[in-house]
């Protein structure tokens, strides 16, 4: 059993040109959340509506790093991961900051949601679908060697359809 502790070369570092986005593209709106490493933002990336992750560089040399190698391993994964219960990843750039760019959900998170919903409980026929898509896109991960680590309703995105 592997333990997690893994070591990179310098080519898993680069960033597959297929997913080089350049930022002269890229509009960076209202900030939408904010995390111990990023703050999110949506935006624009050429015509599209998007999520805006912009990853903080660090202080010290071995905070870079480390920030460096974060950014390195949740770029390879977006990019080789593809679920319908995942976000979409659309690209990533190193200069001059570390951003990463994906699909902007517009239904908040389950947590918000949840919160939202108070004091009426959610219907068990919701509750269920909630988990199976969870379920199925941690499936998913787990199947690409992918463990989570921060799974909780304030990490999963709601994405409700509209239907006039």
């Amino acid at each position: 059993m592997e333990s997690g502790v893994r070591f990179y070369s310098v080519d898993e570092f680069r960033l597959d040109p297929k997913w080089l986005i350049d930022p002269k593209h890229l509009f960076v709106g209202p900030q939408i959340g904010e995390g111990a490493h990023a703050k999110v933002y949506e935006g624009k990336y050429k015509n599209q509506t998007v999520a805006i992750k912009i990853v903080h560089k660090g202080e010290t040399a071995d905070d870079i790093a480390k920030r460096e190698g974060r950014f390195a391993r949740e770029v390879a994964m977006l990019s080789r991961v593809q679920h319908k219960n995942l976000v979409k990843f659309i690209g990533a750039c190193k200069e001059p900051v570390m951003v990463i760019v994906t699909e902007l959900l517009l239904g908040g998170t389950l947590r918000k949601y949840l919160l939202n919903m108070r004091p009426k409980c959610l219907d068990r026929h919701v509750a269920i679908g909630f988990a199976l898509d969870i379920a199925r896109a941690m499936e998913c991960l787990h199947s690409h060697g992918i463990i989570h680590r921060d799974l909780k309703p304030g990490n999963n995105l709601v994405y409700f359809l509209l239907i006039n």
